[in-house]
């Protein structure tokens, strides 16, 4: 499976950007795919994820009521709508991936097989 994600850019605080990452293939409804971010200095960080079979999505708490994970299932792509976008948001952005039924950490990046390139979203005060 391979990942390709796009999106990213420069946008001002309180701003909005819309992450896009898009599979090569979904071998089986058990799909999960997240976003992680990594900022200078920082280790990576979980961001969101969605879950294709039940539709189930779980959020960081810091991006809670900002930021929207969905999916476009015709395109087995999954969007990270981002909103009200603040300086400390700014990283690279990363989509991961995995096809088990269940993961024992969703938060841990290290349960992800599959990930894609970054893309940097920078946020300017």
């Amino acid at each position: 499976v391979q990942l390709q994600a796009s999106g990213g850019g420069l946008v001002q605080a309180g701003g909005s950007l819309r992450l896009s990452c898009t599979a090569s293939e979904r071998t089986s409804g058990r799909f999960w795919m997240a976003w992680f971010r990594q900022a200078p200095g920082k280790v990576r960080e979980f961001v969101a994820v969605y879950n294709w079979s039940g539709g189930r999505t779980y959020y960081a708490d810091f991006v809670k009521g900002r930021f929207t994970i969905s999916k476009d299932n015709t395109k087995n792509t999954v969007y990270l709508q981002m909103n009200n976008l603040k300086p400390e948001d700014t990283a690279v952005y990363y989509c991961a991936a995995d096809s088990r039924l269940i993961l024992s950490s969703i938060r841990n990046e290290h349960e992800y097989d599959y990930w894609g390139q970054g893309t940097q979203v920078t946020v300017s005060s």
